[in-house]
């Protein structure tokens, strides 16, 4: 028998509550990316009864990347996270901490961040964060703290989700819009300009149920009746959380940028949560944000979940839109519900 234990007024009041922190002496080493190469393109799944221009006008995407039946969360972190250590030219034995951010671990139990560690052949502490589509900017701000409180010279902070597993194929609204990836970074110690100039978490528990997986946790374990009714594929009030993240990402990233003095003018590059265009260019013209500066690649990938910034963050630095020194404002929405924005000088 569960027991339900409903909050007091001041913790809801609390769970909305925005609260600006700054890490400076930390900087972003090395990036590194990887996409499953099995590419599901749109038309691909028009031959299901998937309606592909839909699918364009209200998301964006043209394509996604599913695993294989083989490859799993920590197969896709393994590889990006193998790329951002040969950019920063750093060798696996120089790793103090793993992080990953996910909501589709390999297993229940232990976390992707071991099952990580032990295909780098690590021998760092390991474990996972999961803040869903926010997870990468929650597992960064985790990690630079790290880094500046001394316990960490060199914090592998990667965000991988297979999300193909958790999605309903029959669900014509929700399938198209999810797709397989991870990216990584390496963290370490920079100068007192480098790091977070301001960064915020935030979460609300009363929009737990908006997105969401009802079972296969102690809530609602697995069963026949429980796979027979779909439960464990991920639901969404997609209305709902549309319109909750134009509003709390508009109003997080202006309240980031008041807490650190800086303008929208001053901003190198903009790295939002690869969900939906619509969100992104809503979000993008509230603010006044020049365009050009906007990073996407959600046409190519879909919503990957964790691994949409870093994704996004390591394609901008190879092709060169992202350099030591940039401001780089980032934003991830999602699950929880939940948030992160931080502004980071490169």
């Amino acid at each position: 028998m569960s027991t339900t234990i409903e909050p007091t007024r001041s913790t809801r009041v609390q769970s909305k509550s925005r609260r600006f922190h700054t890490i400076t002496g930390v900087q972003v080493l090395g990036t590194g990316a990887f996409a499953p190469a099995n590419i599901v393109r749109n038309e691909d799944l028009a031959e299901f009864g998937f309606d592909a221009d839909w699918i364009i006008q209200r998301t964006g995407i043209h394509e996604r990347r599913h695993a294989l039946p083989d490859e799993v969360t920590s197969d896709l972190a393994f590889a990006a996270a193998v790329r951002c250590l040969e950019s920063a030219e750093v060798p696996v034995s120089s790793i103090d901490l793993i992080l990953v951010g996910t909501v589709t671990p390999d297993r229940p139990m232990p976390s992707t961040a071991c099952i990580l560690q032990q295909k780098l052949g690590a021998s760092a502490p390991a474990f996972d964060i999961n803040a869903a589509c926010a997870g990468f900017v929650y597992t960064l701000a985790t990690g630079a703290q790290f880094v500046k409180t001394g316990h960490s010279a060199r914090v592998l902070v990667v965000g991988a989700d297979v999300m193909s597993r958790i999605m309903n194929p029959s669900d014509k609204k929700t399938y198209p819009l999810f797709g397989d990836g991870a990216g990584a970074v390496l963290l370490g110690a920079g100068s007192h300009e480098q790091g977070f100039l301001s960064y915020m978490l935030g979460a609300d528990g009363e929009g737990a149920g908006l997105l969401c997986v009802p079972a296969g946790g102690s809530e609602e374990p697995t069963t026949a009746t429980v796979l027979a009714a779909n439960r464990q594929y991920m639901q969404m009030e997609g209305r709902t959380v549309f319109k909750w993240a134009i509003r709390t990402v508009t109003d997080a990233i202006r309240e980031t940028l008041h807490h650190s003095g800086k303008s929208i003018h001053d901003i190198d590059a903009l790295v939002l949560h690869q969900a939906n265009i619509r969100i992104i260019d809503a979000v993008v013209q509230d603010l006044g944000f020049d365009a050009t500066k906007v990073v996407i690649n959600l046409e190519q990938y879909g919503n990957t979940s964790a691994g949409s910034i870093p994704l996004a963050l390591d394609e901008a630095c190879q092709q060169g839109r992202i350099n030591r020194g940039d401001l780089v404002l980032m934003c991830g929405f999602g699950a929880g519900l939940s948030w992160g924005t931080a502004l980071l000088r490169w």
